[in-house]
């Protein structure tokens, strides 16, 4: 373990300017789930590594799998050094640092039990108590529910009744909430107004990873710290916006949760609309969590309401058919494990939205994800306006390509500016150049599953990257009409778009009719 400064107390301790996090538990509900295995350990032991995480730290695994600690901690490890071996996951690393690994295992404990159960709380508390009272995580406990969303407000509840959520003599309680925050307006509603019978909303970490990923980050850098861009930051200087989340792997093993689920709901009111909020949102009065928050709620709910019919006419869904992804055959979504022969779900949407404020009067914003696609690839691409042509009379102005400024998400991190320049020679031939930041070049990044900050962030209790119910809410209201019209209009022609393809043609015609046409996934 390695960024720690010596012979200070995790109190006062410091790892590149930031504190530890303090002393405290980590519950985590579903321990024995792919979410624990894949992302949330991984992400602990990343932390551990970096020296961000306090001596007076414990993990408590809470499933109802029979087994004891060590077989828990074993089988994890197993995991980790899969994903070493084999890669694939979103864990990176070419091995496993023993010291760091023993560090976390020493740490681990166990707990049997159904959540249904009221007893499995009793033991929870009592095994938390112990932990508290011999000095070994301060009293504090972060709840970490990695189970199926129709469990979460069971599990809140339980956790009220016995008493775990009550703070007092200055030691917190905080509960980490996975997505999907609901399935539509209503239920997202009824959750939030469940979970806030028991918890307040500063209790609260709604976790959307997309946020944990540094160039979602950066964009308020970009934005805000920076003179030359947010004087052009409007609807004066930007034509629109595509914000994109393209996927190559398919369901996968999910057919179950995308049958009920789909696209739209997977991906829109929750990843999409977070990079939107903040590609879009109000300069906040500062950067402490509410003031950020309530900027991003701010712009969410300014998305002008769509009527029945613009949502038909905004909204393109798409299922992929059988195809070639990177050089591989791909089912049909239709053929997948756990999926109907005659599915409707979308494996793709693609979403134009436009918002009623001052600043974006006008700009239309265009949203796609889907899977089975062409690339991985997500990004926020800013297209400015174009020059006027009279000042280059006798050049081929189809070639003055438009300005555009992309901010890569992943997989490869960064931010990149388009614009024209006169090729060498004695008459004016413009041809677009790129100026590219790789984060990777520029910075010594450690690896990360884009876990990392958040959960480091809840235990300093830093919630300007997790969501808020207000705007939750927000992202369903806008979204619920087109889930209403096509809850009344079946799809036609499914499946649609072809595995290894940039989506469904209802997709271009959607921004060609504009006169505009998306990026093409590289």
């Amino acid at each position: 373990m390695t960024g720690r400064k010596q012979n200070e107390s995790d109190k006062s301790a410091t790892v590149d300017g930031a504190p530890v996090a303090p002393p405290c538990a980590m519950a985590i509900f579903g321990a024995a789930g792919d979410l624990t295995r894949r992302l949330v350990v991984p992400a602990l032991y990343n932390l551990a590594c970096a020296g961000r995480l306090p001596d007076a730290f414990r993990l408590v695994g809470v499933d109802l799998a029979q087994q004891s600690g060590q077989d828990w901690a074993e089988g994890l490890g197993e995991t980790m050094q899969q994903f070493v071996t084999r890669g694939g996951g979103e864990f990176s690393a070419d091995h496993i640092d023993r010291n760091a690994w023993r560090w976390l295992t020493q740490r681990m404990s166990y707990i049997q039990g159904d959540l249904t159960d009221p007893g499995l709380y009793d033991r929870l508390g009592a095994h938390l108590e112990e932990l508290a009272q011999t000095g070994k995580t301060g009293g504090n406990v972060i709840f970490y529910l990695a189970i199926a969303d129709r469990f979460f407000a069971r599990a809140v509840a339980g956790l009220g009744a016995s008493d775990l959520t009550h703070e007092t003599d200055g030691q917190w309680r905080r509960v980490v909430i996975e997505k999907p925050f609901g399935h539509d307006l209503a239920s997202a509603q009824a959750l939030n107004a469940e979970i806030l019978k028991t918890l307040t909303e500063s209790q609260i970490y709604r976790m959307d990873h997309f946020l944990g990923k540094e160039t979602v980050q950066n964009i308020m850098a970009l934005r805000f710290a920076n003179g030359l861009f947010e004087p052009l930051w409007n609807r004066e200087h930007i034509d629109h916006v595509q914000i994109t989340a393209a996927e190559t792997v398919g369901v996968e093993h999910r057919g179950k949760f995308y049958e009920r689920t789909g696209a739209l709901r997977d991906m829109v009111p929750n990843h999409m609309f977070q990079l939107f909020s903040m590609t879009a949102m109000e300069p906040p009065i500062s950067f402490d969590a509410d003031a950020v928050r309530d900027k991003k709620a701010e712009v969410i709910q300014a998305i002008r309401p769509l009527t029945p019919p613009e949502a038909l006419r905004n909204a393109v869904r798409g299922q992929y058919d059988a195809g070639t992804v990177s050089g591989n055959k791909v089912n049909a979504y239709r053929y997948e494990p756990d999926v109907a022969a005659d599915s409707v779900a979308e494996t793709y949407v693609a979403l134009k939205l436009e918002i009623d404020n001052w600043r974006w009067a006008g700009v239309p914003f265009y949203l796609r994800t889907g899977k089975s696609l062409k690339s991985r690839q997500t990004e926020i691409a800013v297209r400015f306006h174009q020059a006027p042509y009279s000042l280059f009379r006798g050049t081929d102005v189809e070639r003055m390509h438009p300005n555009w400024m992309v901010l890569r998400i992943q997989p490869d991190e960064g931010v990149a500016l388009a614009f024209a320049a006169k090729r060498p020679g004695p008459t004016v031939r413009l041809e677009t150049v790129q100026m590219d930041f790789a984060y990777k070049t520029y910075f010594d990044t450690a690896p990360s599953t884009g876990y990392e900050t958040l959960i480091y962030d809840c235990m300093i209790g830093d919630a300007t990257l997790f969501q808020r119910a207000d705007s939750i809410e927000a992202g369903w209201q806008a979204v619920q009409p087109v889930l209403d019209a096509w809850t009344e209009h079946a799809p036609d022609g499914f499946p649609n778009y072809g595995a290894g393809s940039d989506g469904p043609a209802g997709a271009d015609a959607l921004l060609a009719r504009d006169g505009r046409s998306w990026r093409p996934l590289s």
